[in-house]
């Protein structure tokens, strides 16, 4: 994934950033196993090219960390995230470094330490480079923010995550039109997505799902984030106890996004735990034997 053999011949920049862009399109649209094969090829190409495109590679490596996080690969995760900031700084890409920092900020709330990521995210938001930025900077400070909500709702911290989301919505709703794709986008139906999450994450599956049925899913910039929805969606009714809707959820997750689906080891332990525990159906069953953890 990290691509650090440099054997492959270097190709053109144009071709390079046409490969990233279709990097991009993959992850978005869910396509993994193109990703998979993609993606490492191009970091390897980059490193092989007679001059070296800091930016680029910057991006190719924040892609990487997106999909390591997605797939439970911390400790590459932080390699592939660290990589990014340094090649970011060295081109002087200050979006880049912003988002490297949100990456490991992610990082550092999944292994446990919420006052470095709620440090790294806001640190990260303030910076002056953001606000001197236009639309993206300002897509950015909020991604950032997002961040730092989501944190505060693991940390146990429902009124902090809460205001936190309301300053992530403020800066959407000032921006209007989608912004930052590439990132899995920022704008106010993002942010409501975001806030499904951490409603779950403060153990209010209520709120949860009330936040969840306010989003139109066309709204969502990409079939990845339709499909994070349908599995947030799950997860709060299964908090709730509601089995058959949290089935309903889980199959609308798959028809969306198949190897999204497939591929996220929280969702594969949520249908484990589904088989484990009370009725069984066979739409249950037949979702379980497609993700490869029930044998007939």
């Amino acid at each position: 994934m990290l691509g650090l053999d440099s054997s492959t011949s270097a190709q053109d920049s144009a071709h390079l950033a046409a490969e990233l862009d279709h990097a991009h399109r993959d992850y978005r649209t869910c396509g993994y196993a193109s990703l998979a094969v993609r993606l490492p090829r191009l970091i390897t190409t980059a490193h092989a090219a007679s001059t070296t495109d800091h930016a680029l590679l910057g991006r190719g490596y924040l892609l990487a960390t997106r999909l390591l996080i997605k797939l439970d690969e911390q400790q590459l995760g932080w390699m592939a995230a660290d990589r990014a900031r340094q090649l970011a700084a060295a081109a002087g890409e200050p979006l880049v470094v912003a988002e490297s920092a949100r990456q490991l900020a992610v990082l550092a709330r999944k292994a446990g330490w919420h006052d470095q990521a709620l440090t790294l995210a806001l640190n990260a938001a303030d910076a002056p480079e953001l606000r001197e930025a236009g639309a993206p900077g300002t897509a950015l400070r909020g991604l950032l923010v997002q961040s730092a909500a989501y944190t505060a709702a693991w940390n146990g911290d429902p009124v902090g995550m809460r205001e936190l989301t309301a300053e992530a919505a403020a800066l959407a709703s000032s921006l209007g039109d989608i912004q930052l794709r590439d990132l899995g986008g920022f704008s106010p139906a993002t942010v409501q997505l975001h806030l499904v999450s951490a409603e779950n994450s403060v153990g209010d599956p209520a709120r949860a799902l009330a936040a969840a049925h306010a989003i139109d899913p066309a709204a969502l910039p990409s079939t990845e984030r339709r499909a994070r929805l349908y599995t947030d969606m799950a997860h709060a009714h299964h908090r709730w106890g509601h089995r058959d809707a949290c089935d309903t959820s889980l199959l609308a997750a798959e028809r969306c996004a198949p190897q999204e689906t497939h591929a996220r080891p929280a969702v594969q332990a949520l249908v484990s735990g589904l088989l484990l525990s009370g009725r069984t159906t066979p739409d249950l069953r037949g979702l379980a034997t497609r993700f490869g953890a029930f044998h007939a």
